[in-house]
């Protein structure tokens, strides 16, 4: 499968999974606007999340994938299966003892998370409560990532990626009908959580079994593979999931700003997240098993070849957006989120938050794929080592930032710190000849950004231009018109000045 096509289907259903997220965010702040049950939730949220990314969707995909694939390979199916249900049986173990251990700890851990809750004990109690609902969540989202790996090695990543929307789905509904239940919002979506969690297990079990890959439960082992994947998944954590580690620090450090701070960062950060989940990781996540084949056949100039045409990709998707991002982020934030208990105040602390958010867009999805290519050669160790470095600098900014521009600093620290992680694989991959920037590449590069640019003016003039809207339809009207203007400026522009070819990219959706 071309690795354009791989990408168009991952991102197809990340984006119904990101509209239905969108969903569920527009609901979220329409109920719990930004005040202590928001912030709490929040915590209690992205806790169980930030061990997803960090060990489920970072550092065991990196690990597990390359040994799945190259088992696959060169082992045959029945091999590679009988690797997976060793590692799925001590993975299930050791994610039980976590979960207990959390369970238990939860009061003290939140202030490590959270400290600046202590200040309101109400705030701090609810978090507390909400965490011990939602991080079991940890221990079936990571078995149904170890799945997602084993269906991407065999090329087949719809199941994977549609997974999430079931979660959108239980949160949604538990938005809908809390009141009948008897239960508070914040009770209710954390407990939602969970359920999500179980649904998409099951989803990812089914759709490993009609693969011809089930898995049974063995006596858990520390098998050479097992030891193998524990091993490369130790230095791995961090390198692959730096700017999850970046944003836990604006986690506990927001905890000390104003009430609402930590609800600002989050409503903000899951719209950059929209793009950043369509392209970054959906392009990382095709990316990463056809780097590990062409490696492990020794193909070494294929390799850097598809990887030059990943940041092509990625830099014609992220660019767009970035600046789409920046110049649309009050209207954004307005149409979206202003609502309900969402108040003005509220939007107005949020939008400028999204823009600077924004200004990390194309950093982020670049970082996903320049790490990519150490995991394929089974490299963990240099993508932690420069990940150390730069959550040391995403924390300095951050001290330095918060207290002049509150959250919006926090937001800055992001951006700038994902920008110095890009700088930092780029040098480490260049120094081992394993990545080349062509001409053509830094052409394209300039081609993009001046076309993003010129449609970044064309949609400032005319959100000025126009009377601002007064009604929710004519808001959407207002945000759809500059939004399609804007898309129409850059086809045009893009297509006269060689940014991307429409015809070429036809094609190689058309091949397999």
């Amino acid at each position: 499968m071309k690795l354009l096509r791989a990408v168009a289907t991952i991102s197809s259903f990340t984006g119904l999974s990101r509209i239905s997220g969108l969903a569920r965010e527009i609901l979220m702040s329409y109920i719990l606007g930004a005040g202590v049950v928001a912030d709490a939730f929040i915590v209690a949220f992205k806790f169980p999340n930030f061990f997803r990314r960090l060990f489920a969707e970072g550092a065991l995909h990196a690990a597990f994938v390359p040994l799945f694939s190259r088992s696959l390979t060169h082992k045959g199916i029945e091999s590679a299966r009988q690797t997976a249900e060793q590692v799925f049986s001590v993975l299930a173990t050791i994610l039980i003892l976590f979960v207990l251990i959390v369970l238990i700890a939860a009061p003290f851990l939140m202030f490590i998370l959270a400290p600046g809750f202590g200040r309101t004990p109400e705030r701090l109690q609810l978090a507390i409560d909400f965490t011990r609902l939602t991080f079991p969540y940890i221990l079936f989202i990571s078995l149904a990532a170890l799945m997602t790996g084993m269906l991407n090695s065999i090329d087949r990543f719809a199941a994977g990626a549609a997974a999430p929307i079931l979660l959108n789905i239980i949160m949604i509904l538990s938005l809908l009908i809390y009141s009948f239940l008897g239960l508070s919002p914040g009770y209710t979506l954390s407990l939602a959580v969970l359920i999500a969690g179980i649904a998409q297990f099951l989803w990812l079990y089914i759709a490993c079994w009609r693969a011809g890959l089930p898995l049974r439960w063995q006596r858990p082992q520390l098998t050479p593979d097992v030891k193998k994947i524990m091993t490369l998944m130790i230095p791995g954590a961090l390198g692959a999931s730096v700017m999850q580690v970046n944003l836990f620090i604006d986690m506990s450090l927001g905890s000390f700003l104003p009430t609402g701070s930590l609800s600002y960062l989050y409503y903000a950060d899951r719209l950059n997240q929209l793009p950043l989940s369509m392209f970054g990781i959906a392009i990382g996540t095709a990316l990463l098993p056809k780097l590990s084949r062409l490696l492990q056949n020794e193909q070494k100039d294929k390799a850097m070849k598809t990887q030059e045409s990943a940041i092509e990709i990625a830099l014609q998707l992220s660019i767009p957006a970035m600046v789409g991002l920046i110049v649309l982020s009050y209207p954004l934030i307005s149409l979206i989120y202003g609502h309900g208990k969402f108040n003005m105040q509220d939007v107005l602390a949020t939008a400028p938050t999204l823009a600077v958010f924004a200004l990390g867009l194309p950093a982020y999805v670049l970082s996903k794929i320049l790490t990519t290519n150490f995991f394929a050669n089974h490299d963990t160790r240099t993508p932690v080592k420069i990940a150390i470095v730069v959550v040391v600098i995403n924390l300095a900014l951050t001290l330095i930032l918060m207290g002049p521009f509150l959250h919006v600093g926090m937001a800055m620290a992001t951006s700038l710190s994902s920008w110095c992680h890009v700088l930092l694989l780029f040098l480490s991959l260049r120094k081992r000849a394993a990545i080349v920037i062509s001409p053509k590449l830094i052409s394209l590069t300039l081609r993009v950004l001046l076309v993003s640019i010129v449609m970044g003016a064309g949609i400032w003039l005319l959100e000025k231009g126009l009377t601002p809207p007064q009604t929710l339809i004519k808001e959407i009207w207002h945000l759809g018109l500059t939004v399609g203007s804007g898309l129409g400026l850059f086809f045009f522009f893009g297509h006269w000045l060689g940014a991307f070819d429409i015809n070429q990219l036809r094609q190689s959706m058309r091949r397999t």
